[in-house]
């Protein structure tokens, strides 16, 4: 049986096409693994990455990916609606066939030694492959971003895992990180007004009384002209696609705002949208099968769930 993880890594440039295509030019065609998409957003200035094949190419394959992104990025001059705290931000590993999470928190640790030894990036391990307690969640290690990192990274409680006490003076840090699949879900909203979107963030996100494993907040894309509830789903198993979409729709009523569609930013899980299709299914008297294909699975899922730009190389399983 195959080795398969997948690994999500996220860059700090959206806008520009030749820089981003320099960034992501070591990642493809390469032996070993598939670069499934690279996903570029202009308003969030950032660039989501998705490798899919076996362990050991990617982390070779990383090393030239980070050296370019170090080599086109200057932090100092970036700016974007989404928190960051490096050139290259984030580097999670996510096992999928035949390989454990104590096999990618060791992944984890050995690209963090390797962009250290190569680079003098420092990296904070995150989810699984944290530490400290304080690391676990991703959002605690980035408060502050690139700009207050610097100062941060000072503070003995804040050393890097790997690297001293000074970021980068041009790109900064990264957070590498195990865990399981996570999904980047963005619902829009009708309006401009970002204190909607606020309002309903709150509604949900656990850290203020919502549901438990949702991280979400407001943003305002320009190009689109609207807002969005932009969101990740740390366990989809325990908080479904439906329960947090339709919450959402119900809060955005008392607004008399309406939710046309939503987006995937990465892949899915093909058990996450099985979970919510049988939810809509049935609701609608529909028969639900858990054998469909994928095509009847992205279908469903534009009909009931309002994804834009979707098919069925976001599914995880239809690139294995």
């Amino acid at each position: 049986m195959a080795r398969i993880i997948e690994c999500v890594p996220n860059f700090s440039e959206g806008r520009d096409k030749k820089i981003i295509e320099a960034i992501v030019a070591p990642l493809k065609n390469k032996p070993g693994f598939t670069l499934v998409s690279y996903e570029p957003d202009a308003d969030y200035n950032r660039t989501v990455v998705t490798l899919i094949g076996e362990p050991e190419p990617i982390l070779d394959a990383l090393m030239p990916f980070v050296e370019a992104a170090l080599q086109h990025i200057d932090m100092n001059h970036q700016s974007g609606e989404h928190p960051r705290m490096g050139a290259v931000d984030v580097i999670p590993f996510i096992p999928i066939e035949d390989v454990t999470m104590e096999e990618c928190v060791a992944y984890a640790n050995e690209i963090a030694k390797r962009i250290w030894d190569t680079c003098h990036i420092p990296s904070f391990l995150y989810a699984e492959a944290a530490t400290k307690k304080n690391r676990v969640k991703l959002p605690t290690i980035r408060k502050g971003e690139f700009e207050g990192m610097k100062d941060k990274i000072k503070d003995p409680e804040w050393t890097p895992d790997y690297g001293t006490n000074e970021i980068h003076p041009t790109f900064g840090v990264i957070g590498i990180g195990a865990r399981i699949p996570l999904i980047a879900y963005n619902i829009d909203l009708a309006t401009e007004n970002t204190k909607i979107a606020s309002s309903i963030s709150r509604a949900i996100r656990f850290s203020s009384g919502g549901f438990r494993h949702i991280q979400a907040g407001p943003v305002y894309l320009d190009s689109r002209q609207h807002v969005q509830v932009t969101m990740n789903i740390l366990d989809y198993k325990k908080n479904p696609l439906y329960r947090i979409l339709e919450t959402v729709r119900m809060e955005a009523r008392r607004y008399h705002v309406d939710v046309p569609s939503c987006e995937l930013v990465g892949l899915i899980p093909k058990q996450a949208l099985l979970d919510s299709l049988r939810y809509y299914l049935e609701a609608a008297g529909e028969s639900f099968d858990k054998n469909m294909s994928f095509e009847d699975i992205v279908r469903y899922s534009k009909h009931y769930i309002g994804f834009r730009d979707f098919d069925q190389d976001k599914i995880i399983e239809a690139n294995i």
